[in-house]
């Protein structure tokens, strides 16, 4: 399915009915990263999937893709279905953007999960790091798959590289086929971002980070802290930064009690 959006397509998935479930994929990755949870939440609720700005089959359609755009497009999405009020699952960048639209929508989130994501704003030194990614990205098209390849390395536990060899692959070819374009225009907005640790507090029911143990992209220790005596819940998972695959059990049943509530 696509919506028009400032004369660019966006794409999206619809699956079951009831209520409405938005699940947010990360950077370099596509709606289909929710694929093998799709059979049994849709049994539950209407389910929500949407390729963000540069990413699966949906346009890039500026320089910067800032979190609030991508927040707006998702928005957009939202209004054609005629969402009123909605849960949200927000993977690594998905989760930034998710709180960007709880920020502008304040009435629209009743629920909201970052998963492998945090509502900590970019350090100095992180910030350094995208930005010169993005220049390395736009050397050659050698540099640049050089560079997505070495990204990528981090997302998965050492261990899991071997224990999910073939979903490793599968997850690697699928983050080779995002542009240039996408990268540094997500890159650039993931860099820009605020902290927003006062917009999940805000949402009126469950708030809950999930992070890994072994996440190498995430501060555990940090978020650890921000979270003690707050209305903010933290599940531990015991991999790394790609929970839907590595800790696959875990999150289908967190999912599906979720939703439940």
């Amino acid at each position: 399915m696509f919506i028009d959006y400032n004369s660019s397509k966006v794409h999206f998935e619809v699956d079951g009915n009831g209520p409405a479930l938005l699940l947010l994929h990360g950077f370099m990755e596509e709606l289909s990263m929710w694929d093998c949870f799709i059979k049994g939440l849709s049994q539950k609720c209407k389910v929500i999937r949407i390729d963000l700005l540069g990413h699966g089959e949906t346009d890039c359609i500026d320089e910067v893709h800032s979190m609030e755009t991508m927040a707006e497009v998702v928005y957009a999405v939202l209004q054609s279905l005629s969402i009123k009020t909605i849960k949200v699952v927000g993977h690594s960048m998905g989760g930034y953007v998710a709180l960007a639209l709880a920020e502008l929508y304040p009435q629209l989130i009743s629920d909201l999960v970052l998963l492998n994501s945090t509502f900590i704003a970019d350090f100095k030194e992180r910030k350094e790091l995208r930005a010169k990614a993005n220049l390395q990205a736009k050397e050659s098209k050698e540099s640049y798959e050089k560079l997505l390849r070495l990204s990528f390395t981090n997302l998965f536990a050492p261990e899991s590289k071997k224990t999910y060899s073939e979903e490793y692959k599968n997850s690697l070819n699928k983050a080779l086929q995002t542009s240039i374009c996408a990268y540094t225009a997500a890159m650039e907005g993931m860099r820009l971002r605020p902290n927003r640790h006062n917009i999940l507090k805000k949402i009126p029911n469950r708030k809950v980070v999930i992070a890994g143990k072994k996440d190498e992209l995430i501060n555990l220790e940090l978020l650890r802290k921000k979270t003690d005596n707050s209305p903010i819940e933290l599940i531990e998972f015991s991999e790394g930064h790609m929970s839907h695959i590595e800790n696959k059990s875990e999150l289908s049943y967190f999912l599906n009690r979720f939703i439940e509530n």
